[in-house]
C-alpha cells in the first residue's frame, strides 16, 4: 500500500514542526526519513501512524483519505526505538499481544494465533526463546520481538522510530541487512526515521532528507549522494571537503585552479561559489599537473580496503582523502609529505544557490 503526503502542516505553538511536506511512498518500497535531530521527522512519521494530530493537508493510505482515522482503523505496525515490549509478559505472549485484543469478529482462533506466533519467532531466529522475558534478552533480540509483534497483525504499513538506535554499532550493522531480508519477505511497505546516513543508504529504496521541518530532496541513496540538490543535502549525506572560491566567466575558481561549468549541474552565477568534494574524489600524486592544491600528509589510516589521509593545505584547511589500499602500498605516502591533490568531480554552489541551514 502506497502512502501519500499533500500539503501537510504541524505547528507547537509558534514553532512549526512541519512546513508544506509533500511525499509519496511507493508500494512495497522501504523508504528512509533522514535528517538532524529535531528537523520533524518523527514527527512526521507519528502524524502517519495517527499518534499525532497535524494542522492541515492531507493523509492518503492507497486511494483512502485517513486523516481522521484512529490508530487501530489505519492498521499500521509501529516499531519504537526502546522496544517497548511488555516486561511482566513471555516473548510469545508479546508476540501475540496484538493478536489477542483483536475484536472478537477478527481474532483468530488460539491455535492459529499460537501458528503465527511460533512462524514469526522463527524468522527473526528467537524460537528458541520463546518462553523467555524482555530482561532476559539481548538489545538486538528485544528489537527482533518488537519487529515481530509489529508484523503479527500483517500490518499495510511498517513504520520505524530510530528501531536501531540504542543499539551498538555491530549489532546495528547485523539488523539493517536483517530489516532487509525481513521487508522483502513480507513486501510491506516501509517507511524509517534514522540519524545514520550509512544506515539510510545501505538498506533504503529512497531517501527523504528533511531539515527544519521540510523535505530538502528525495531519491535514492545513489542519486542524493552523486546530484545532491543543495549544499545541505550535499554536507550531511557522508563526508566533504568544503571550499570558498567564485564563479567567473563560467569556470570555478579557487586560488589558481580553474574548474569548467559542468552541464548537469546546471548554470552557474556569477559571484561567489562554494565548492564540495567528497573524499574519494581528491587523487593524491607527487607531481603538481592539473593539480588544485598543494597539502601535507599529518596522518594515514588503513581502513582494510581503504586507507584515509589526512593532509593540511596551505591556509591550514583540514582535507581528508580516501583511496584504495593498492594505490598507497603503490606510492607508500609518507607522513609529513608535501602532495598535489586533483579532484575528479566538485559540487558548485553559488551564492544564489545558497539558504541559510543549520545542521
Amino acid at each position: 500500500m502506497s502512502i501519500t503526503i499533500k500539503n501537510l502542516n504541524k505547528s507547537f505553538g509558534d514553532f512549526h514542526a512541519l512546513q508544506n511536506i509533500n511525499l509519496q511512498v511507493p508500494t512495497g518500497a522501504l523508504v528512509s526519513l533522514l535528517g538532524p535531530s529535531g528537523c520533524g521527522k518523527t514527527t512526521l512519521l507519528r502524524i502517519i501512524a495517527g499518534l499525532e494530530t497535524h494542522n492541515n493537508g492531507e493523509i492518503y493510505f492507497g486511494e483512502q483519505e485517513v486523516s481522521n482515522k484512529s490508530v487501530r482503523e489505519r492498521g499500521v505496525g509501529f516499531v519504537f526505538q526502546n522496544y517497548a515490549l511488555f516486561r511482566h509478559m513471555t516473548v510469545f505472549d508479546n508476540v501475540a499481544f496484538g493478536l489477542q485484543v483483536l475484536p472478537k469478529s477478527q481474532r483468530p482462533s488460539k491455535a492459529d494465533i499460537a501458528e503465527r506466533v511460533h512462524e514469526l519467532l522463527k524468522m527473526v531466529q528467537l524460537d528458541w526463546l520463546s518462553k523467555s522475558y524482555p530482561h532476559q534478552l539481548s538489545g538486538g533480540q528485544r528489537q527482533r520481538v518488537a519487529l515481530a509483534r509489529a508484523l503479527a497483525v500483517k500490518p499495510k504499513l511498517l513504520l520505524l522510530d530510530e528501531p536501531f538506535g540504542a543499539l551498538d554499532a555491530k549489532v546495528r550493522k547485523e539488523l539493517r541487512q536483517w530489516l532487509r531480508d525481513i521487508h522483502h519477505e513480507f513486501n510491506v511497505t516501509s517507511l524509517l526515521v534514522t540519524h545514520d546516513q550509512e544506515e539510510a543508504l545501505e538498506i533504503s529504496d529512497q531517501i527523504v532528507v528533511m531539515n527544519h521541518g521540510k523535505v530538502e530532496q528525495v531519491g535514492s541513496g545513489a542519486a542524493l549522494y552523486d546530484a545532491p540538490d543543495n549544499a545541505f543535502v550535499t554536507e550531511f549525506l557522508g563526508e566533504v571537503n568544503r571550499f570558498e572560491g567564485y564563479i567567473e566567466r563560467g569556470d570555478l575558481v579557487i586560488g589558481n585552479f580553474r574548474y569548467p561549468e559542468v552541464p548537469q549541474q546546471g548554470k552557474w552565477h556569477e559571484g561567489t561559489a562554494t565548492a564540495y568534494i567528497r573524499p574519494h574524489e581528491f587523487s593524491i600524486a607527487r607531481e603538481a599537473q592539473g593539480a588544485m592544491l598543494q597539502a601535507q600528509i599529518h596522518h594515514i589510516s588503513v581502513l582494510g580496503p581503504i586507507v584515509r589521509v589526512s593532509l593540511y593545505d596551505q591556509t591550514g584547511q583540514d582535507i581528508e582523502v580516501m583511496m584504495p589500499h593498492q594505490h598507497h602500498q603503490a606510492h607508500q605516502f609518507k607522513l609529513g609529505e608535501q602532495v598535489y591533490l586533483t579532484p575528479s568531480h566538485i559540487s558548485v554552489f553559488t551564492q544564489k544557490d545558497m539558504v541559510d541551514y543549520v545542521i
